[in-house]
């Protein structure tokens, strides 16, 4: 299984996102904040708490601490990074976003005035009007503290034998599911998408897609649905069918997916890993927990990092092949103990269309990862291989 050291938060640094926390730490007698991260946080009538606490190497991000009380803290070793003003995001944010976050208004509005939509807008304007220096602490503090929040999700569970499940999110692991964002709802391509979501998840893995719209959002939606029977599954795609692309319009393609959601409030959890990069690409609905970045580099390592499962690659183009070779490089030079599984579907189009079968089989000739790499056409055989016997 593939190691996640990148995304382990180190034993003596501990996130504070919430006041409840906060709150019971310190009623329990926590005086010794050295390695807090208080992100977010409403303190202003924890002023004694504050005072009484060993503050040294505590880092407060973005918080409303009592009056008077900044240059204090500072002078006893707390590292307090200011408010950011004007931005459509929180740098500080304490959690992974969720589809009514990030759609928030949906209902009422269009796309264009959704958070989502506002925060593309932002990350579009001449960095003149962002303030070069602010703009780019503000998205480089916010990568960190979505990375922070999927590395939480990733840690084994407690009472997990296989130690690779996430909390709340039991089972084999998290697998991948790569593909192209032009796979249409309606679409073969998106059905057998949808099919290999709900395979993943029944068979015991958590799925995890880059979070947009096309094959992404199909595996997510399976994954989704994958406790429900089929007829809830055809009715799903019948309402999605409806606005089959988010070109010309995001508003309606959104709109149905949220209409799903609205008959179907629980269902299975997974992950989706956007950027804001390819702002043109809205998030789909269907992943329960959202990582969105600024970075596309980092939204890319950590969406590869996160599959310790294994990967499973349907036909895409570009940003798919990076994501084939990407992951291929870590088998590459890894030994046979942190290999994992890599599946293409879709033989035609990966020996013909876009030939990435043949380099990566010649990149594994005679080392450990030859026995990772798998070529096939049929979806229940992916899954397969990634169950195992």
């Amino acid at each position: 299984m593939k190691s996640t050291p990148s995304m382990q938060t180190p034993p003596h640094e501990l996130d504070i996102d919430t006041l409840a926390e906060f709150e019971a730490r310190t009623a329990a007698g926590a005086v010794e904040m050295a390695g807090w991260h208080l992100q977010s946080l409403d303190l202003g009538a924890h002023g004694r708490t504050l005072e009484a606490a060993d503050v040294a190497g505590a880092v407060f991000l973005g918080c409303e601490l009592p009056a008077g009380s900044i240059e204090g803290l500072r002078s006893r070793g707390a590292l307090i990074f200011p408010e950011l003003p004007g931005l459509p995001f929180d740098p500080y944010r304490g959690g992974l976003y969720t589809a009514s976050e990030l759609y928030a208004g949906l209902g009422a509005a269009s796309y264009e005035q959704t958070p989502d939509a506002r925060i593309y807008a932002w990350t579009r304007r001449p960095a003149t009007e962002r303030g070069t220096l602010d703009a780019a602490l503000a998205t480089t503090l916010h990568d960190h503290a979505i990375g922070s929040a999927l590395g939480q999700l990733m840690v084994p569970a407690p009472g997990d034998d296989d130690g690779a499940s996430a909390p709340g999110i039991r089972g084999r692991g998290v697998a991948g599911v790569m593909g192209g964002h032009a796979a249409g709802r309606g679409s073969a391509g998106y059905a057998a998408a949808v099919r290999l979501g709900a395979g993943l998840a029944r068979a015991g893995f958590t799925v995890a897609t880059g979070g947009g719209p096309g094959a992404m959002e199909a595996a997510n939606l399976g994954a989704y649905l994958s406790g429900e029977d089929e007829a809830a599954v055809r009715e799903a795609l019948a309402i999605l069918g409806a606005a089959p692309s988010f070109r010309p319009s995001i508003t309606g393609w959104a709109r149905a997916g949220l209409a799903v959601l609205e008959r179907h409030p629980q269902g299975t959890p997974s992950v989706g890993i956007p950027t804001w990069f390819y702002g043109h690409e809205p998030p789909n609905v269907f992943a329960t927990h959202i990582a969105k970045y600024f970075a596309n580099s980092i939204r890319e390592d950590m969406l590869l990092t996160a599959c310790s499962g294994g990967l499973v690659v349907l036909p895409g183009a570009a940003g798919t092949v990076q994501e084939i070779f990407q992951d291929a490089c870590e088998n590459y030079y890894g030994t046979v103990q942190v290999q994992t599984p890599m599946i293409l579907v879709g033989r035609r189009h990966w020996t013909h269309e876009l030939p990435a079968w043949p380099l990566l089989r010649a990149l594994a000739a005679g080392r450990d990862m030859a026995a990772s790499i798998h070529l096939v056409d049929d979806i229940d055989e992916a899954v397969a291989i990634l169950a195992g016997p």
